[in-house]
């Protein structure tokens, strides 16, 4: 009896990972505002525009369904949910109760080897910023700051922040990239990664609150929770 041919096994092997590769660029495109709030979107449509076919579209904003960022509308597609003010506040003020502490733990705990790519994806952010490419800008700040709770070794903490950070819609970013304010945020990374390399601890605690402070203070125009925030920055 011959053995039966299998020719689909490499195409499943890869389809997770173009599934993940949508969903995070859609999840992009709705916190950075570029799909917008109240719209709906197709599958059909938005296959034709990321270049993929529709069913990868529908998983991955199945996905996005459970975290809140789009509702299922049947027989239309998918709307992009709306944040208002007082949403982006309580969530602003979770991540100052979860991150600023996880990065003080995390510092001390960070190798000295794993400074490199951190300072790569910090570059990152700081590209985005400068090409206004919004997309890349959130995907690699997100990645720079779940990078960096990942060593406090709390994973839970990780998802939680993860999720908290796609809830968090920043309308501003295009006119804060016209006005060069964008690119004055990204280095605030840079700085988070000196105050680690040099074990400070606290140091880099602070810098993580203020640099999420002005979520707030840019996004809204809200006055700052605390007085020693900085001026002139966006946090992500």
């Amino acid at each position: 009896m011959s053995t039966p041919e299998f020719r689909n096994v490499v195409r499943l092997d890869k389809q997770p990972s173009i599934r993940s590769t949508v969903t995070r660029a859609l999840r992009a495109a709705v916190i950075s505002g570029e799909l917008q709030p109240g719209r709906v979107y197709s599958a059909p449509s938005l296959g034709e525009q990321f270049g993929v076919s529709a069913t990868p579209i529908r998983e991955a904003m199945l996905d996005l369904a459970r975290e809140g960022l789009v509702v299922t509308i049947p027989n239309r597609g998918f709307q992009i949910t709306e944040v208002s003010e007082r949403d982006l506040r309580e969530v602003t003020e979770l991540r100052l109760m979860l991150e600023p502490p996880a990065v003080e733990r995390a510092t001390p705990l960070i190798p000295a080897s794993a400074l490199p790519d951190l300072r790569r994806k910090a570059a990152d952010i700081v590209a985005g910023a400068q090409s206004g490419d919004l997309v890349e800008y959130l995907a690699a700040d997100s990645d720079f700051h779940l990078a960096l709770l990942q060593y406090a070794g709390n994973a839970r903490l990780v998802d939680l922040v993860a999720g908290l950070r796609s809830q968090t819609r920043l309308f501003g970013l295009a006119n804060l990239h016209e006005q060069g304010r964008l690119v004055a945020s990204a280095h605030e990374h840079d700085l988070m990664l000196d105050a680690i390399e040099a074990g400070d601890a606290t140091g880099a605690r602070d810098l993580v609150h203020r640099h999420i402070e002005h979520v707030l203070t840019d996004w809204s125009g809200e006055a700052p929770a605390r007085s020693d925030a900085a001026d002139g920055g966006v946090g992500t």
